[in-house]
């Protein structure tokens, strides 16, 4: 593989440029990557989108240029035989970098949200570039440790880089999603040959679509009540390979990677997959964070929003922000699954087929009737945890600038869910980019307000920015519906920035990230003190203190039972402990800023004897402290 110098920053104070130069740009350029001597220029790197040898070349070589705090890791293989890497970076010297406060960064969940990728990789590539020349970062890198996954599902990526763009979101998994018993035979048919599948509007008297009146170019559900008749229906672009009545509804793959968790898990929904961690990347992630318990704040970049709308004061999540043109397009096939051989439809009838109450319909007898429901799982944040998550809300929208996004999705069965409600950390979920913030006062171009659909907004905020975002609709002969219309935005422009901003947005979420680790929780023994009673009895009282900003355990951690309780130790054998605290103290969880629990014992020992108090947080790592009976 080509090694390739990082360049180091000239000063402390200089912002990040985030260049980078790799052999897979030469790839790119249809140059050898091994017969040129790379030199340093601006603006070559973070410039645009990577493939997987790409992502995969530019993390080796930030492996090699720092062996001493960074090295790569491969959590697992994808279908397509490739790997989901892991940049570990810190530096190994002093704590044991497992016992040691983490973040974790994971992007490009979705086959089609590449920008998460760049965000990643620049984070990473801020943090080993400035090494040594910054001391805030210095610090962060030898007291703490951050895993970076900038593609969780490569596999799926790919399609960006196809002949055929759709703009998938899911893995290579061949599924049956029409429940057929065949698998990805109606997939991807581009018409009218512009390499890109968009969709097709057909006029229909008895269509539940109309043109758009803001703007012609879209469409919208026509309102009986408001007298409006909906002169149109719309499809994806395709034709019917299987002859079952609809139009590309069982495609190449897959599973949605980011509805593939264990929480809110969407079920009976084809692209959640057929259970839960059902797919080799997301079992690989899921072991990954089991295994590392120290990840105490986990930021994600995908379609769904936790930081541009932080949780309302019922712990809710800001509804989602749908392109409707692309769910109308979706509710074509809403109906493919009930009328395959394996009907969803016929066989949601209750546990085992039979009915709602028990195996043979039948209400449980005798005491079963009368036991109180079980707890439920939680489903909105902990309102004690709210403070928290606003302020790093606010945090995010303050360094980044963004207010608008062009478009999210609901959050079921999501990864950064997952870590909040099960895991038990702060966890958060950004696409990475927004609208203009000409959109968010209601005054964009052309008129675009606040409350307009999520369509309008997204299609006049991108073309103030100069992105080519619409195909135009033009008449295209079908085979089976006669004249019909292809057009409609073009795939990825909705969920990835023009390339021209991936630059300034991955130096603002480096930013970001660096701000999140400054927020661990803090352990340490803030005092201690030894007193001698007489004949080999001794007081000794101690007080620990959370000198970082968050918890040790966010109040939900507690409530889910995720994280270990705070433990401090006094190491004696048993029989030495004559009153007090016991020897062996747990509590669930201690505020940040300095917040402070007090323990004391009364103990017998020798005189001069030296004894060891532990503190050991699974969040903020462990410190001792000696003690000397006098």
């Amino acid at each position: 593989m080509k090694k390739i110098s990082i360049p180091r920053s000239r000063g402390r104070h200089q912002a990040p440029r985030l260049v980078f130069l790799l052999a897979g740009f030469l790839v790119v350029a249809g140059l050898p990557s091994g017969t040129l001597a790379l030199q340093e220029e601006e603006h070559e790197e973070f410039t645009g989108y990577r493939t997987y040898e790409q992502v995969t070349s530019m993390m080796q070589t930030m492996a090699d240029h720092h062996p001493d705090i960074a090295s790569l890791e491969s959590l697992g293989q994808t279908l397509g035989g490739r790997d989901v890497w892991m940049l570990q970076i810190g530096n190994p010297a002093g704590m044991p970098l497992e016992q040691r406060p983490a973040l974790l960064i994971a992007a490009n969940f979705e086959g089609d949200q590449l920008i998460g990728s760049e965000l990643a990789l620049a984070t990473a590539h801020h943090l080993l570039h400035e090494y040594g020349s910054d001391e805030a970062i210095q610090a962060l890198v030898d007291e703490h440790v951050f895993y970076i996954i900038p593609r969780v599902n490569p596999d799926g990526a790919e399609g960006y880089f196809a002949a055929v763009k759709g703009g998938g979101k899911k893995n290579t998994r061949p599924y049956d999603d029409d429940n057929d018993a065949r698998v990805d035979e109606d997939g991807l048919d581009d018409l009218n040959g512009d390499g890109l599948l968009t969709v097709m509007r057909v006029e229909d008297p008895g269509g539940a679509y109309m043109v758009h009146p803001d703007d012609a170019r879209l469409m919208k559900l026509a309102d009986p009540a408001e007298g409006e008749e909906g002169t149109h229906s719309i499809y994806w672009e395709g034709i019917d390979d299987d002859n079952d009545g609809f139009y590309n509804e069982d495609g190449p793959g897959g599973v949605d990677l980011n509805r593939n968790f264990q929480h809110a898990y969407p079920y009976y929904e084809a692209d959640a997959g057929p259970h839960m961690i059902s797919e080799q990347e997301s079992l690989a992630l899921l072991d990954f964070v089991i295994a590392n318990r120290n990840i105490a704040i986990v930021l994600t970049y995908g379609e769904s929003d936790n930081l541009v709308s932080a949780p309302n004061s019922r712990g809710e999540l800001g509804a989602p922000s749908a392109i409707d043109l692309l769910a109308f397009a979706d509710e074509s096939n809403a109906e493919a699954t009930e009328v395959g051989m394996y009907s969803v439809g016929r066989r949601r009838r209750g546990f085992g087929g039979f009915g709602g109450f028990g195996m043979f319909g039948q209400q449980p007898a005798g005491p079963e009737r009368r036991r109180p429901p079980a707890p439920q799982p939680a489903t909105t944040v902990n309102s004690s945890d709210l403070p928290y998550l606003e302020t790093i809300s606010e945090k995010y929208k303050e360094i980044t600038g963004i207010e608008q996004l062009a478009a999210t999705r609901s959050p079921k069965g999501a990864f950064f869910e997952y870590a909040y409600f099960q895991y038990g950390v702060p966890a958060f979920s950004t696409p990475g980019w927004g609208l203009p913030e000409a959109e968010t006062a209601g005054n964009g171009p052309d008129g675009a307000a606040a409350g307009d659909s999520a369509d309008l907004r997204a299609l006049r905020g991108l073309e103030a920015r100069g992105v080519d975002v619409f195909v135009d609709w033009a008449p295209v002969q079908h085979p089976t519906l006669g004249s019909v219309e292809v057009g409609g935005f073009r795939p990825y422009v909705l969920s990835n920035p023009d390339p021209a901003e991936v630059e300034e947005l991955g130096a603002k979420h480096a930013e970001f990230a660096i701000y999140l680790a400054s927020l661990f929780s803090e352990m340490r023994i803030a005092s201690t003190e030894v007193v001698a009673e007489g004949g080999g009895i001794f007081t000794i009282t101690a007080e620990v203190e959370n000198v970082g900003f968050l918890p040790t355990s966010l109040a939900h951690g507690v409530r889910a039972r995720a994280v270990n309780p705070v433990m401090v130790q006094l190491r004696i054998p048993p029989e030495d402990l004559i009153s007090g605290d016991p020897k062996t103290s747990f509590f669930p969880s201690l505020d940040g800023s300095g917040s402070r629990e007090s323990f004391t014992w009364v103990i017998q020992g020798e005189e001069g004897a030296q004894i060891e108090l532990l503190l050991r947080s699974q969040k903020s790592g462990t410190q001792t402290a000696t003690l000397t009976l006098r």
